[in-house]
């Protein structure tokens, strides 16, 4: 019975995109771990790594420099690169899947703007409450992406009785420009420090993060992980409209608002650990849907592991391109990112035009 379970898988398409994905994601793992301005050799990496999770042993000993280099750096860089960019494609692949519409995603339609400024807010006023400590940064941004989207659809609902991708795009754009303009006030009142912090936070980067980090993005990342998968068959549903969903038993009033929290909680973690990084969200869930069809059941694992894999290679790169310098790792997004949904939307035009 287990053969045929694993002849059936492999048999299968979309088994072999996810055994793909996941060597795609331990290969280039790997590779950003061994490739920087100091290179480490494999047995080493893997002798740490053994060492500080199993207590195991690859080799006699590993110099200590090269130890906080793998562990203390690149390791949990590599993992916070992997969550954000997760987290971003799997809200992305929601949105689009929520509103039927590829050009929907978390900065199209205000989310993390929203999420920007809770984050700004925490940091140019150093607040902390009480209880929440080190979780006070990532609660501020997953409530005020919130609210952004709740302006958004109350803009919408109040211009339009239909939830029109392009009216919803439009509020979207209003609602970020009013929100930039809060935040680039709050820099133009703050002192030299806190305009460095909040502009070098707002370009997006996954580095000197640490284990910190880490630990604050993964809880957020399963739970609304979770949440997305169990709805996934909502999402589908919605696909042929709300009324037909509506029509074949689907709950759409409670369908819709789980997945706009899990997304939203995925969008606020993110922003607020790594700062603003574009397109991932709004390229990769297209692609992979160009791949494996509408069903979410596949679009949402498929597009959290490319997402992933995608961003930890742009981190690498971020890091190697002008090394021993870095760039910030939203504008290799944003470099990738625009011409491949421009060329992606062109295409798209053009299979209607010759459907028609």
């Amino acid at each position: 019975m287990r053969n045929l379970s694993i002849r059936k898988f492999l048999s299968n398409k979309i088994g072999w995109l996810y055994i793909l994905s996941g060597g795609l994601l331990l290969g280039i793992s790997l590779l950003s771990l061994f490739y920087s301005s100091v290179t480490v050799p494999i047995p080493t990496i893997l002798h740490i790594i053994l060492d500080k999770v199993f207590h195991m042993s690859l080799l006699d000993e590993a110099a200590k420099n090269e130890e906080m280099i793998i562990w203390n750096i690149r390791l949990p860089r590599i993992l916070l690169a992997f969550c954000v960019g997760a987290s971003l494609a799997l809200a992305g692949a929601a949105f689009q899947g929520l509103l039927r519409n590829p050009l929907a995603d978390s900065y199209t339609i205000g989310v993390s703007s929203g999420a920007s400024l809770g984050a700004v807010l925490v940091l140019f006023f150093n607040i902390s409450i009480v209880g929440l400590g080190s979780f006070t940064l990532p609660i501020f941004s997953i409530i005020s992406g919130f609210i952004a989207l709740l302006i958004v659809f109350g803009l919408v609902r109040l211009s339009s009785r239909s939830l029109a991708i392009e009216t919803i795009i439009l509020a979207g754009i209003i609602v970020s420009a009013f929100i930039s303009a809060v935040v680039s006030l709050l820099i133009s009142l703050g002192d030299r420090d806190a305009m460095s912090q909040i502009i070098y936070w707002l370009y997006g980067s996954v580095g000197m993060r640490g284990w910190n980090y880490v630990e604050l993005i993964f809880p957020f990342m399963i739970i609304g992980a979770c949440i997305l998968f169990y709805h996934h068959r909502e999402l589908n549903a919605m696909a042929l409209g709300e009324e037909a969903a509506d029509h074949i038993g689907v709950d759409v009033k409670r369908g819709k608002t789980f997945v706009l929290i899990g997304a939203s909680l995925l969008t606020g973690a993110s922003v607020a650990v790594s700062g603003t990084i574009g397109f991932v969200g709004l390229v990769i869930p297209h692609l992979v849907r160009l791949v494996t069809g509408p069903n979410h059941g596949y679009v949402l694992p498929l597009s959290m592991l490319t997402g992933g894999t995608f961003l930890i290679l742009a981190d690498l790169a971020a890091r190697t391109i002008i090394a021993p310098q870095e760039l910030p790792i939203g504008v290799i997004t944003a470099l990738i990112g625009a011409p491949v949904f421009a060329v992606l939307l062109i295409r798209e035009k053009f299979g209607r035009g010759n459907r028609k």
